[in-house]
Parts: structure tokens; sequence; C-alpha cells
């Protein structure tokens, strides 16, 4: 007996440390096949994240995250039943503002304090052209970004299959088994992934707007794309009686970002599984309007004055 109890607690540690280790792996594999192929490009991306990981900001939101992320299994939600839910909603929504301020501040910092100080002068100085500074700086952006989705994820997957047996535990149900935890665990996956595909779209915005705009007014417009970006649905289908309604909210919701696409709190919550098909044209949407974003910084950066 004790050692089934012994196993069900391990089982899904295991499983969340090594699906933590691979991700990590295949970040560092991508890191050093950009060696291979862009030497420059992966060395202003790895300055940039060392910049990212050094500053106060990334620790003060990583080490509070990991806290509350451990409290949120304890605190009492009074749902009858549904503390699971509460919990799934709330962790993967913390994870995601998190990562989302994370790259937009590191790339305001690292991009547009870069181009303002002349640091940037003295760097495309050298042999290092505009499109592998850019390219660079949003790889170097997302790395960080990553990074905290692996250790907080990883957390909160933990935390999520302690959730499922200290339910059990205040319900008087019966010990669930590993398998059980690993299928509430698994089931918040998606979300994750889909969570970083906000960040990675938000930041390739981020990294655009750096090239013109200085911190503030870049978070200042980051902050409302977001919230546009989540309703870009509803201004699809703000036809009206008015023409220029019509036209105002269909071209909201092409310019910006759909990033309602991505929230999948309410199924992931509520236990419904995502579909990998859908995960897969997420993650193209999330490609196109990164590459266009990036395009786009390139036209803004390629005629900056930098002296």
């Amino acid at each position: 007996m004790l050692f089934a109890v012994w196993y069900n607690w391990i089982a899904p540690l295991w499983l969340v440390a090594a699906g933590a280790a691979a991700v990590t792996a295949a970040m560092f594999a991508v890191y050093f096949l950009l060696v291979l192929v862009a030497p420059k490009v992966a060395a202003i991306a790895r300055t940039t994240a060392k910049e990212a990981w050094a500053q106060p900001l990334f620790w003060v939101e990583l080490v509070p995250g990991i806290i509350l992320l451990m409290l949120f299994p304890f605190i009492p939600y009074n749902t009858f039943g549904e503390d699971v839910k509460v919990v799934k909603d709330s962790g993967l929504t913390m994870i995601m503002v998190l990562s989302i301020l994370l790259a937009v501040w590191t790339a305001s910092v690292s991009v547009a304090d870069e181009i303002e100080g002349r640091t940037a002068l003295t760097l495309l100085s050298k042999p290092v052209g505009r499109r592998q500074f850019i390219f660079g700086k949003f790889l170097g952006v997302i790395a960080p970004a990553l990074s905290m989705f692996i250790v907080l994820g990883a957390v909160f997957l933990g935390t999520v299959s302690y959730k499922v047996k200290h339910e059990a535990r205040e319900t008087s149900n019966p010990e669930p088994t590993w398998q059980e935890c690993q299928k509430e665990m698994v089931q918040v996956v998606p979300g994750l992934v889909l969570a970083f595909l906000e960040t990675v779209t938000m930041a390739s915005i981020a990294v655009a707007l750096s090239t013109r705009l200085s911190m503030v007014p870049n978070l200042l417009i980051c902050a409302t794309i977001y919230v546009l970006g989540h309703l870009a649905p509803v201004f699809a289908n703000a036809f009206g009686n008015s023409q220029l309604v019509a036209f105002f909210g269909q071209f909201i919701a092409t310019v910006l970002p759909n990033l309602e696409d991505f929230n999948v709190q309410a199924a992931v919550s509520t236990g419904e599984p995502i579909p990998l098909v859908y995960v897969g044209w997420a993650a193209i949407y999330c490609a196109l309007y990164s590459t266009v974003a990036m395009l786009l910084a390139l036209l803004l950066f390629e005629d900056r004055d930098l002296a």
C-alpha cells in the first residue's frame, strides 16, 4: 500500500521532469544548429538572452511565479469539487501573462535602448547586417520566455498532479492513480503550447515596434494590441447598421493578431481535449504572423538613422 501511494506520487513527477528535459534539449539543439548556420545571429541571440536572464524582472517574475503555483493547490476555492479546474485556469493564465510581459519588456529594453544608446551603431559597424541584428534580437527575446515556460510549466504540471490527489483527500474520494494524474497533466500541455505561441506573436510585434519607439510607448501599444487581439472575434462580427463601423471592425480583426485563437483556458479548465490539428494550425498562424512582423521590423529598421 505504501509503495502504491509513493509510486502514484513519484511517477507523474518523472513524466514532468522528462518533458522539461526534452524541451530544454530541443532548445539547445536549435541553438547549436543556429551556430552552424548563422553564427552572427546566434551570437546576438545569446547576448540578448543573457541580458534578459540577468534582468531583475526575470527573477521577480520567476520566483514569485513558482511560489504562487505551489500555493494554488492549497487555496480553498469553495467550488464544490471543481478546484482542479480553477487551479488549471489560474496557473495557465498566470504563466502566459508573465511570459508575455517578460518578452515585451525584453524587446523594448534590448532593441530600443540599444538604438537610442548608440550601442546598435557600434555593433552594426562590424560585419553584422541589420537583418542579422533584428533576427538575433527576436530569437534572444524568445529564449528567456521559453525558459520561463519550461520552469513554470514544469512546476504547474506538478501542482496539477498534486491537486488531483489533494482534492480527492479533501472530498473523501478514493486515492487517484498516477494514470489519472497523468491524464490531467497531458490535457494541460496543449494549453501551455498555445500560450507560448501567443507569447511569440506578441514578442514579434514588440521587436517591430522597438525599432522606432522607445520602451514606454512600446509597452502601451503592446498592451493595447493584447486587449484588442483578444477582442478580434467581436470586432469581426461588429457589422451593425453603419458601414464605417463594419469596416473598422473588419480592419482591426485583419490587421491585429487574433489572440483569442490561442486562448483555450476554458477548454483546459473543463477537461475538454484540444485536438493536435488545432494546435498545428495555431502554430502555422503564429509563424505567418511573426514572419510578417519581422518583415515589418526590417522595413522600419532598414532606413533608421542610428547616428
